[in-house]
């Protein structure tokens, strides 16, 4: 049986940059999205929505509609993941909080499509500093886990269902124009997640060389359920023989992929490129744009 490493180990600078991480957010979706009427993708939307049909704080609600979600999802999720979730899901209805009583604005006249632009540029930059350090804030995140464990269908797809159910619904208080700069937002969001994570490509590609190559390749397959090809490798030099391992992950995954290889051998030799294109429950790509 395969056996965690010690990637469950709860680290400050993580908790840190984690709460940073909400607290960007949050100044995006309370001074932007509320402030301008913009519906919102996942639970942070279904509290807008519970927001302006029944005025209750979204601060609340949205620590309500996460806390089942959570138990619900918890088996699904390691120790680590299982606290980074809870914090995070904790500082975000805090910040949330926070904001709504800080008394300034962003003065941008209301301008519909500055508010998109904004919207995208702070809650993707705020979200991508969550994602880099392993965090979550709950959410649509457990739930699309939840398809792809059990029904086995890709987090990308539950996730999209997810928003367009949820921006759907926000039609019963935005109209159509409004909607169309939320998607402007949400189009912004992503692109600056995955950019604030990895950098601009969805997924990028390892050859990882080592001599705890077996060890290695089985906790990717362990922690991050994504498939792994060993390759017979040769020095050189010295004519030893070894082996490499080889796999794709979504750009969400490579810090945690990186700190699963230092776990095991701090001494290994990592090689990666970025993919250009990503699709399906497993990965179906391009010859590699660059090599580094």
């Amino acid at each position: 049986m395969l056996k965690q490493a010690s990637t469950n180990k709860v680290k400050l600078l993580d908790l840190l940059m984690i709460t940073i991480g909400c607290g960007i957010y949050a100044l995006g979706f309370v001074k932007i999205n509320i402030a301008n009427r913009l519906a919102e993708g996942g639970v942070t939307g279904i509290s807008l929505i519970i927001y302006h049909l029944f005025h209750v704080d979204p601060s609340i609600s949205t620590l309500c509609i996460n806390i089942p979600l959570i138990i619900i999802g918890y088996r699904l999720l390691g120790r680590r993941a299982l606290i980074y979730t809870v914090y995070g899901t904790i500082w975000l209805s805090v910040w949330i909080w926070i904001w709504q009583r800080v008394p300034f604005t962003l003065d941008i006249q209301h301008d519909l499509f500055l508010s998109g632009v904004l919207a995208g540029l702070i809650g993707g930059f705020g979200s991508g500093i969550v994602y880099r350090f392993d965090g979550t804030t709950g959410g649509s995140d457990v739930v699309a886990r939840m398809f792809e464990r059990h029904r086995g269908v890709p987090m990308g797809r539950s996730l999209l269902i997810c928003d367009a159910i949820v921006l759907t619904a926000s039609l019963s208080y935005i109209d159509i124009r409004k909607m169309m700069y939320t998607l402007l937002a949400s189009y912004v969001f992503s692109k600056v997640v995955n950019f604030t994570q990895a950098g601009s490509y969805p997924a990028q590609g390892f050859i990882i060389i080592s001599t705890q190559a077996e060890e290695i390749s089985n906790q990717i397959m362990w922690q991050l359920e994504r498939g792994v090809t060993l390759l017979k490798s040769e020095g050189a030099y010295s004519h030893q023989p070894g082996q490499a391992v080889y796999c794709v992950v979504a750009s969400e995954e490579v810090v945690t992929l990186k700190r699963l290889i230092n776990d095991i051998d701090p001494h290994a030799f990592i090689t990666t490129f970025d993919i250009a294109s990503v699709e399906g429950e497993g990965f179906t790509y391009n010859l590699p744009d660059q090599s580094h």
